[in-house]
C-alpha cells in the first residue's frame, strides 16, 4: 500500500510537470506571436508607405491578443468567461454613454478605423476593455502577491483592505494606460474628443471607477488569476504606445 502511495504522489508530480510545461509552451507561443504583430506594427506605422493599412487592420490585432489571452489562461471555467463577457458588455455600454450623453467621459466620437459600429461606438472597443481590465488586473496580482510575502506578519492586513488595495491599485494601473495611449488614439483617428485633443480630467476619473468596478467582478469570481503572458503583454503594449506618443 505505501508503495501504491508513494507512485500515486510520483506520477501527480509527473503531471504537475507536464501540465507547467505545456502552459510555457503556450506562453512562448503567444509572446511570439504579440512580438512579431507588435514589432511589426510600430515599424509598418512609424517607417512604411502602408501606414493606413497597419492602423486599419488595429481590430485585427486586439481580436488576435484576445485570442492569445484565452489560449494561454490557466483552467478555463464558466467564472472566467462570464468575467470576459461582463467586461466586454460593460465596456461598450459605458462607451455609448459616453458618446451619445457626454455624461461620461466627455465629449468624444469614435472614428471608421476600428470597424464595425453600435450607436457610435465599434464593438471591438469591448475587447480592448477587456484587454485593459485583464492585464492590469493580473499584474497588479502578481505585485500584490510579490508585496505581501515581504510584509512581516506583525502588519498582517484584512481580506476587506487586500481586495480595496487591488482594486485601487489595477484602476489607477487601467486609467495610466489609458493616459498613455490617448495622445496615440487621437493621431491614429481611433476617436476625437471636442474641442480637438482637449482631453477632460473627467475622462481620467470615469476610467478609474468603471475600471474599479469591472474589477471588483475580478475578484469574486473564482477563476485562476495567475497568466504570465499577460504581464509580458502589458509591458509590450505599454512600450508599444510609448513609442508611438514619442514619434509620430
Amino acid at each position: 500500500m505505501k508503495k501504491i502511495r508513494g507512485n500515486g504522489r510520483k506520477i501527480n508530480h509527473f503531471k504537475y510537470i507536464k501540465v507547467q510545461l505545456t502552459q510555457q509552451k503556450k506562453i512562448n507561443i503567444a509572446l511570439f506571436i504579440t512580438l512579431l504583430f507588435h514589432t511589426s506594427g510600430l515599424i509598418g506605422i512609424l517607417f512604411s508607405p502602408y501606414k493606413d493599412w497597419f492602423i486599419a487592420n488595429t481590430p485585427l490585432n486586439l481580436l488576435l491578443t484576445t485570442g492569445l489571452i484565452i489560449f494561454t489562461q490557466p483552467q478555463k471555467n464558466t467564472a472566467f468567461f462570464i468575467f470576459f463577457f461582463i467586461v466586454f458588455i460593460s465596456g461598450i455600454l459605458v462607451e455609448i454613454t459616453g458618446v451619445n450623453t457626454s455624461l461620461l467621459f466627455g465629449s468624444y466620437s469614435y472614428g471608421k478605423v476600428l470597424g464595425s459600429q453600435l450607436a457610435g461606438v465599434p464593438v471591438i472597443i469591448g475587447i480592448n476593455w477587456f484587454i485593459v481590465i485583464y492585464c492590469s488586473a493580473i499584474v497588479t496580482n502578481y505585485f500584490e502577491q510579490w508585496a505581501l510575502k515581504k510584509m512581516v506578519a506583525e502588519t498582517e492586513l484584512s481580506e476587506k483592505i487586500k481586495n480595496f488595495s487591488f482594486i485601487a491599485d489595477a484602476a489607477l494601473l487601467a486609467t495610466f494606460f489609458d493616459f498613455l495611449i490617448e495622445p496615440v488614439a487621437i493621431k491614429l483617428g481611433y476617436w476625437q474628443w471636442r474641442p480637438a485633443e482637449a482631453i477632460p480630467f473627467y475622462n481620467y476619473v470615469c476610467w478609474f471607477f468603471t475600471s474599479a468596478f469591472l474589477l471588483y467582478f475580478f475578484k469574486r469570481l473564482n477563476f485562476n488569476r495567475h497568466n504570465q503572458f499577460a504581464v509580458h503583454l502589458f509591458i509590450i503594449q505599454i512600450l508599444f504606445f510609448m513609442a508611438l506618443r514619442i514619434l509620430i
